[in-house]
Formats: C-alpha cells, structure tokens, sequence
C-alpha cells in the first residue's frame, strides 16, 4: 500500500527539482541572448570606429586596451586565489593543531598552503613576463 507522507514528499522533490531545472535553462538562454547582443555591439562600435581611419587605426587600439585590461584582471585573480588559498591552509594548520595537538594531522594544512604560494608565485613572477612579451 502507497504510504501518502511517501508520495507527498515524492511529489514535493519532484516538483522542486523541474522546477530548478526550468530555471536553470531559462537562465542559461537569458545570458545566452545578452551575450550575443553584447558582442553586436560591441562588432558594430568597432566597425563604426574603424570607419574614422586616419594614420593610426583606433580599432586596434580599443581591442589592445581591452586585452591588456582582461590580462589585468587575470594576474589580479590569480594573486587573489593564491591569498585565500595561504590564507586558508593558515587557518587549517592553525586549526587542526589546537584540535590535535599529540599528532602531526595540523600539517594537512600544508596542501591548501602549498597550492597558494604556488598560485601566487605564477600571479607575482610568471604572468607579468608572458603579458610584457604579449605588449612588445
């Protein structure tokens, strides 16, 4: 025999998980759309901008700014995960000591550690020159 709280609940996950998927794929196609219309644009503004001419060409100009800025904003993301992870294998050796302190288990803390200061040597040593060779 069906218990009915069983089929309430099957019916209440049910609805709730069409109900999230409808809204993932509504959400995926609005930004689908605004996307596309935000690269017209953006081809429009520059075929606009390439009709002025002159000696320099300020399409090229624009699309180098913009690469150096989206270059930017990589090595800055970079150096940012690199933070949180130090600072978060810190916080788990610190952790883990004061919960452990007779074994060694604060040194898991290490992985999370050792993946920060790898990412933050790529951010403050590595990205600059390949973006320096990118500009010359």
């Amino acid at each position: 025999m069906i218990n009915s709280p069983d089929v309430a609940l099957f019916f209440f996950l049910a609805v709730g998980a069409l109900s999230l998927f409808t809204f993932l794929s509504v959400a995926t196609w609005a930004g689908t759309r605004q996307q596309e219309r935000e690269s017209y644009y953006k081809a429009e503004m520059l075929k606009r901008i390439a009709e002025v001419g002159g000696e320099r060409n300020p399409a090229l100009d624009y699309l180098r700014e913009q690469e150096r800025i989206a270059a930017a904003k990589r090595v800055g993301g970079f150096r940012l995960a690199g933070l949180i992870c130090t600072a978060t294998g810190l916080g788990v050796m610190i952790f883990l000591h004061a919960l452990v302190p007779v074994h060694g288990v604060y040194l898991t803390g290490l992985i999370p550690l050792l993946i920060g200061v790898a990412l933050l040597i790529y951010g403050y040593w590595m990205i600059p020159q390949t973006i320096s060779l990118r500009q010359e």
